[in-house]
């Protein structure tokens, strides 16, 4: 009789279940105490192939397989570590470093919002990693604040690393996806991911790029839908909301955030954009990108610290975050040269800063093209929110609706005095 996963229970023989750190599509992750080196580990339990078809269970071992090789290719400071693919059963389990942390998503839940700077030494830190993944052809295809970890406690705190290869691709590696399927998280999704091309290196970038808008705006760049579909086919005509809070991350984000991939920066310039704006003038990058994220006193930022304090019930799980497969590529046949840019195409955002944020006031006005010394050349403008007689009209019939119901209120007054 086989045993019931669970605490206590022993996997190949060598690591020992405490308890579950968290579940999604892709499996379950454990902590577990290596009996042989006697240390932590995070241990992932890949989701269960009992009564799948033969074909169906060996995809999934496979897949598995695939993302310790993969993950076991990288050794970064600001990713987390593979140590070993255990077999239990003839199932793989992948056998990770600990990190004590929160991601960047239950940060999230905790302040509506992160300071530019912050934010940019984490983007500088993750994209270090990612360049490293790059370099040896890996591409990530599932960033997003929850792969993002900061360590919350212990020596480590304020220690930032990247996680989950899940669903990562090797260059050269055969196993390809279904042309027309997609796989990953729509909110941060690149444009021409979401129009069914194969996720890339400059992909990433943008996937990085929409993460750290969210950690500055406290919402994806596409903002928020349940329909999986809609958002799609609203990522898929690129047109993001304009960021209002990112202050001096404004111009990085958006050369990030650029719709043509071939466009974007690499993932080495996109770190070294984002590692100036966090060291500032005057600054050391190498700091910013060896570092742990502390505030000017020298202490872990609050947000970061365990035992921090979420915020109310509306904040928890706002934040898009369920790795999904198989859905259906949006406008696949659209040509790059016939999708909206970020200009008269982008959306104003609100102007009220955002609850418990840093407020960085308005940015300041750029030139024709982003001012960032490394921008993308050409990269176009972005068109300031509208502030003609178009934009009166709907205050004016607002003001028309409350005057119709301040005059029924009096009339209905008027009758009741009456009686």
């Amino acid at each position: 009789m086989q045993r019931i996963v669970g605490p206590d229970y022993l996997v190949a023989g060598r690591y020992r279940l405490s308890s579950k750190l968290g579940s999604g599509g892709m499996g379950s992750v454990w902590l577990a105490r290596d009996t042989l080196l006697d240390r932590e580990v995070a241990i992932k339990q890949v989701i269960s192939t009992a009564g799948m078809s033969e074909a169906a269970a060996n995809d999934v071992r496979s897949r598995a397989m695939r993302e310790g090789r993969i993950a076991a290719r990288l050794s970064h400071d600001h990713s987390i570590a593979m140590y070993d693919v255990a077999l239990e059963g003839g199932e793989p389990w992948l056998v990770m470093e600990y990190l004590p942390s929160r991601s960047l998503a239950q940060a999230l839940n905790v302040t509506e919002a992160l300071p530019p700077r912050q934010v940019a030494q984490i983007g500088a830190q993750v994209a270090d990693a990612l360049t490293q993944a790059h370099a040896s052809g890996i591409v990530h295809r599932d960033i997003k604040p929850g792969n993002i970890l900061i360590a919350d406690r212990g020596r480590a705190a304020g220690t930032v690393k990247i996680s989950d290869f899940g669903i990562s691709r090797a260059k050269g590696d055969p196993h390809r996806t279904q042309t027309g399927v997609i796989t990953g998280t729509p909110a941060y999704f690149a444009p021409e991911v979401a129009r069914g091309d194969d996720p890339t290196e400059a992909s990433d970038v943008f996937s990085l790029g929409a993460t750290l808008y969210t950690a500055t705006e406290g919402q994806p760049p596409f903002g928020i839908d349940e329909n999986s579909i809609a958002l799609l086919h609203k990522v898929a005509k690129a047109e993001i909301m304009r960021p209002v809070h990112s202050g001096d991350l404004t111009d990085a984000l958006l050369v990030m955030l650029e719709p043509d991939p071939a466009r974007r920066p690499t993932m080495a310039q996109a770190r070294d954009l984002l590692a100036n704006i966090a060291a500032g003038s005057g600054g050391s990058i190498d700091y910013v990108l060896d570092a742990p994220l502390l505030e000017s006193d020298g202490t872990v930022p609050f947000w970061a610290r365990r035992g921090a304090a979420t915020g109310p019930a509306r904040r928890a799980n706002r934040l898009p975050s369920s790795t999904v497969t198989g859905l259906p590529a949006a406008h696949q046949s659209v040509p790059l040269d016939r999708v909206p840019r970020p200009g008269p195409h982008v959306p104003a955002a609100p102007d009220t800063a955002a609850p418990g944020a840093t407020a960085p006031g308005p940015a300041a006005p750029g030139p024709a093209a982003p001012g960032f010394p490394h921008a993308a050349p050409g990269f176009p403008p972005v068109a300031p929110p509208p502030t003609g007689p178009a934009s009166a009209v709907p205050m004016a019939v607002a003001i028309v609706l409350l005057c119709v119901a301040l005059a029924v209120v009096a009339v209905v007054v008027l009758a009741l005095t009456r009686m």
